[in-house]
């Protein structure tokens, strides 16, 4: 399944020419959906259609998917059904998220509207809701999952327990969501802002690695800032991530060679399949490059994890093997050429046997 950059919109907190310019950005970066908020609409039904109208179609002209977030207030407050989606069809979006759900019968029909809206379910429990509704036969390709944010400090979700909610979708191939924080950013649907993340252990990180962290899941499909305005150096720092495989940042050693950056940084990537606990062995290059030379040096340290380091012209048969440290260990045969920054250090976890995985220079970003 295609994995997607969004951004989020708060048409009832913010001014809807900084609301167009921020999407035109976005556009400029790759991104192709919008979670729209319409959970504190108080204006009339006439004002919120001609006002959401306006920034949703301002928004299809750049290809946006756009989905809004509502409530039951909302059907209350503007006289409308659930039986009768015509309203958001035209507003002009793509579908309409359930913050709250049903009896999972309602929702299956939901899926089936004359006007093929994404039904988008919430995400963030780890209870049977989805099965329930597959159960009454939905129109699946209609349905959608998506997390919650969490503006409050300590609420957002534990990863255990966002491993498991997530599980509960995927297994069903439904297109997933998850939301990420910008650093600055300060509109969201309410006064509370500490960040807008799904996952606790992203607020304090560098957006572009929650991002990673979430795809590498393999889980999340769609990636969403929940803050607005993210900034353009974050808009641009998301769209080079690598979607589909690890890409970890490393920076490199003054004395690392030509040639051991050709290693780490022109090739791909993959574990060994029989691994050890005590190195992450990406074995194929030594081939490639067995007859350079790879001269000493930064090789008589401890090694710690996040180390990368490649056999040296001592090495032997292994001269040229690249290979990144889970253990401390000291090997004089290897050459320390790099580390993986700190922050993404979570990512080896998903260095598993087998997996392909990309280097990029952090200087070079």
């Amino acid at each position: 399944m295609e994995r997607r950059l969004g951004i989020s919109i708060y048409p009832e907190h913010s001014v809807i020419e900084e609301d167009k310019k921020y999407i035109e950005l976005a556009a400029k970066y790759g991104f192709s959906r919008i979670f729209m908020c319409m959970l504190s609409v108080s204006h009339s039904k006439e004002e919120i259609k001609e006002h959401f109208s306006n920034i949703i179609s301002y928004a299809k002209t750049f290809n946006f998917e756009v989905v809004l977030d509502i409530a039951p207030n909302i059907f209350d407050s503007l006289g409308i059904s659930y039986d009768n989606l015509s309203f958001f069809h035209e507003l002009g979006a793509d579908g309409i998220r359930l913050d709250l759900g049903f009896d999972g019968n309602k929702e299956a029909l939901l899926s089936f509207n004359e006007y093929h809206l994404k039904i988008e379910l919430n995400m963030s429990n780890d209870v049977a809701y989805l099965d329930n509704i597959i159960t009454y036969k939905p129109n699946t390709p209609f349905i959608y999952g998506c997390h919650n944010f969490y503006p409050q400090k300590g609420t957002g979700l534990p990863y255990d327990f966002f491993l498991k909610c997530s599980r509960r979708f995927k297994k069903y191939g439904i297109r997933t969501a998850a939301f990420v924080s910008a650093k600055n950013a300060n509109i969201g649907p309410w006064n509370i802002n500490d960040g807008l993340c799904t996952l606790e252990g992203h607020r304090n990180l560098p957006i572009e690695v929650q991002a990673k962290h979430l795809y590498a899941t393999g889980l999340i499909d769609d990636v969403i800032i929940g803050n607005a305005y993210a900034s353009e150096k974050e808009l641009k720092a998301l769209s080079n991530i690598n979607k589909y495989q690890v890409e970890l940042s490393v920076e490199t050693l003054e004395n690392t060679s030509d040639i051991e950056k050709t290693i780490l940084f022109k090739e791909q990537h993959f574990r060994r399949g029989d691994i050890s606990s005590q190195v992450a062995r990406s074995t194929e290059v030594r081939k490639k490059y067995a007859k350079e030379n790879i001269p000493e040096h930064d090789n008589k340290i401890e090694f710690k994890p996040g180390d990368i380091v490649i056999g040296n012209d001592e090495f032997g048969k292994y001269k040229g093997e690249l290979q990144i440290i889970l253990e401390d260990c000291y090997d004089e045969r290897k050459n320390l050429v790099g580390r993986i920054a700190k922050e993404e250090l979570i990512l080896l976890d998903f260095i598993e046997p087998w997996s392909k995985f990309k280097l990029v220079s952090k200087r070079g970003k």
